[in-house]
């Protein structure tokens, strides 16, 4: 077999890796649940490519992200669910229907018109979801407020969900300052926990966790990306430490040599660089 840019050569491979006995058996030991965190992992890794600006490492990355889809959508074609036309067909479908502005003649000059569009359409989109489910015999699962927000995200990213679901409904602060309060509340609650002498693990986490979702709603109210502020100090930490080592390089040293003090020093210099 060869490759080729036509997308049904991969579905061939898939189909052939899939195969009984010919295939390869550990592609066909998999199932949904022990392939979705390969799925994520190569979201990630898409997004690492396109924040390093690396374009080389993207159209690599692109490509295993797709050989998810065709692997996900092959696994649901044995099971008799669906193939991967059906979601071809499926996106295609929901894109065109979206877009009335583009591909019919609604009026979508501003971004309003736009999202006034899409809502509109989402709802159809839902009642039809609930009538196919219903013809099938199959039971819509009951559905809180928030059921909406999928448990898969990384947890800052679903905690800034939730917040933002709930406070549709004015179940929020309205003063960023406020949840500054709660935050010295909930680093309180960890720091008495901490003062004790043998400080429960669960109860120092629950303590922790409810510091975080505080942050990510302070976060929400300042109208800042939680996820993108911590991968800026992330990158701030990286090349501090890469100076770090830098020093140790010119030194003749390593960093397990180094004392925590020449270590600060380095840190502290690279802090002024940046600054």
């Amino acid at each position: 077999m060869t490759p080729s840019r036509n997308i049904s050569r991969l579905i061939e491979i898939m189909a052939a890796l899939r195969t009984p006995v010919t295939g390869c058996p550990w592609d066909l030991e998999q199932n949904f649940s022990t392939i979705a965190p390969y799925t994520l992992e190569e979201a990630y890794e898409v997004a690492d490519a396109i924040a390093k600006n690396d374009f080389l490492e993207l159209r690599e990355e692109l490509g295993d992200l797709l050989l998810q889809v065709v692997y996900h959508a092959r696994m649901a074609e044995e099971d008799e669910h669906f193939d991967f036309g059906d979601v071809v067909e499926g996106i295609t479908k929901k894109l065109i229907r979206r877009h009335p502005h583009v591909f019919g003649d609604e009026n979508g000059e501003k971004a309003e018109h736009v999202k006034g569009i899409w809502e509109r359409i989402k709802a159809e989109e839902r009642a039809e979801k609930q009538a196919e489910r219903e013809a099938r015999g199959l039971a819509e699962p009951s559905k809180g407020y928030l059921d909406d927000v999928p448990t898969a995200f990384p947890a800052l990213q679903e905690a800034d969900k939730l917040q933002r679901r709930a406070s549709k409904v004015g179940f929020d602060w309205n003063d960023a300052r406020l949840v500054l309060d709660k935050i010295r509340e909930e680093t309180h609650e960890l720091d008495a926990e901490l003062a004790k002498g043998d400080p429960d693990k669960d109860r120092m986490s629950d303590e922790l966790g409810d510091t975080l979702f505080a942050l990510a709603n302070l976060a929400r109210h300042l109208d800042i990306d939680p996820e993108e502020a911590l991968r800026r100090t992330n990158r701030k930490f990286r090349t501090r430490f890469a100076a770090i080592e830098d020093v140790a390089s010119r030194t003749g040293t390593t960093l397990q040599d180094m004392t925590l003090e020449e270590m600060e020093a380095a840190w502290q210099e690279a802090k002024q660089r940046q600054s």
